[in-house]
């Protein structure tokens, strides 16, 4: 017995070196994509930083980290942290998420004993899988597994920003991102642009990174919102992932032209910097599936197919341009966390009413297409209507947009919404 243990145990040399340079690939790739956002969200990470050091975890001079006045003057030289500091808040991120998860009931969650499996070597895995689940450091197995995918993907502020603009524990950010990451097939994403290694540019490679991490971030955020405070995990996939492939399957054939357009000009330059055309693809669509759980909770709900629901979502999109609208709630400033909070609660506003107006559409529809359906919505003599397109059309003359103003823009949509609702 013990030869064969051993024989197995060198068996296994090499995918244990794997898995932990694999480990250390995807520390470094997190570094990159925090080094790419770090003079954008340096307020993120100083307030991290505060935070930690307000709860005794952290000592800024001890681990050679800025002072808030070196903070000040990075942030007027428009400089971010360096790889080194970086790779500290990635460290300390992991250690304090970790003890959080300990203490909650993700390691009981029995979706996420899978990545308790996927933490041992294959052939462990095949013959000793009911071992697994009774051994004896199975709870910090998960809760590691977990840490290291939520950090290493979201990078080191993303789950304290996440518990501030939600109000959420940690266990539950955890099911969230767990459940975003399952219905997007992300890791499928994420594979395919690591095995893109010293093909394309690596600054290519963190572009394509960064359009996953803010789709994952917008859905994480929008299971946050959803009423109730238990998320099961595979219930949400389950609830949620076939519609996703069916959103997906459909794109960029139920955008609206516009988007239909920008969506091809955004292929041809992942093609142009050397991606598969497969890949491409899936990269420029993303953009299109930050209302994927909007459209496929409107199918649900009106029992109608997924691409339905999309093509007048899309096309009501389109004809309020809330691309637009979208895109200037993105270019807000942040300056500290309310500023933050403020542009995610704008943004979840948004996509709320989107959604509200579309199921408004819809219960009105017969067999047209979508795009003929929100056209003659849009063609009713409805003066609440006719305000608010010329109100957008006004504020899209402007040169620059400030919370204020699109605060204005959409409560003017949620108006709409409302008065929709009674007539």
């Amino acid at each position: 017995a013990m030869d064969a243990r051993n024989t197995l145990l060198e068996s296994m040399t090499d995918e244990v070196e794997f898995l932990v340079l694999r480990d250390n690939y995807l520390q470094n790739q997190a570094i990159s994509v925090m080094e790419r956002m770090s003079v954008s969200r340096i307020g993120a990470k100083q307030h991290f930083i505060r935070t930690l050091e307000g709860q005794g975890l952290l000592d800024r001079q001890l681990e050679f980290l800025p002072s808030d006045a070196e903070f000040a003057e990075r942030k007027a030289r428009g400089i971010g942290l360096t790889r080194p500091e970086l790779s500290i808040l990635l460290s300390y991120s992991k250690i304090v998420l970790f003890q959080q998860l300990l203490d909650s009931d993700v390691p009981e969650d029995p979706f996420l004993s899978r990545e308790l499996v996927r933490y041992f070597p294959k052939a462990l895995q095949e013959r000793h899988r009911d071992a697994m689940e009774r051994h004896r450091l199975r709870r910090e197995i998960i809760a590691t597994a977990v840490t290291n995918s939520m950090v290493n993907r979201m990078g080191a502020t993303f789950v304290m920003r996440m518990q501030e603009d939600t109000g959420e524990a940690p266990g539950q950010i955890a099911k969230a991102y767990s459940i975003a990451r399952e219905v997007l097939a992300a890791r499928e994403l994420w594979s395919e642009i690591e095995a893109l290694d010293g093909k394309v540019h690596g600054n290519a490679q963190i572009d394509a990174l960064l359009k996953i991490w803010n789709l994952m971030r917008h859905l994480t955020r929008w299971l946050l919102n959803l009423p109730g405070h238990r998320l099961d995990i595979a219930a949400a996939v389950d609830r949620y992932a076939a519609g996703m492939k069916e959103l997906r399957d459909c794109l960029p054939g139920c955008l609206s032209e516009g988007d239909r357009q920008s969506t091809r000009g955004e292929v041809q330059q992942w093609i142009a910097a050397k991606f598969p055309e497969k890949l491409a693809e899936q990269l420029s669509s993303l953009h299109a599936l930050m209302s994927a759980l909007d459209i496929i909770e409107v199918a649900r709900v009106r029992n109608l197919p997924v691409r339905r629901v999309a093509e007048v979502y899309y096309a009501l999109g389109e004809v309020l341009h809330l691309k637009w609208l979208t895109a200037k709630i993105e270019e807000l400033p942040v300056e500290g966390r309310w500023h933050a909070h403020a542009r995610g609660t704008l943004r979840d506003e948004l996509f709320a009413q989107q959604q509200a107006l579309a199921g408004q559409i819809l219960a009105g529809g017969d067999g047209v297409d979508g795009a003929t359906l929100v056209d003659r919505w849009l063609r009713r003599e409805d003066p609440a209507l006719r305000f608010t397109v010329s109100m957008f059309a006004d504020m899209r003359s402007q040169v620059a947009m400030d919370y204020p103003t699109v605060s204005v823009a959409v409560r003017r949509l949620s108006q709409l919404a409302n008065a929709g609702m009674i007539g």
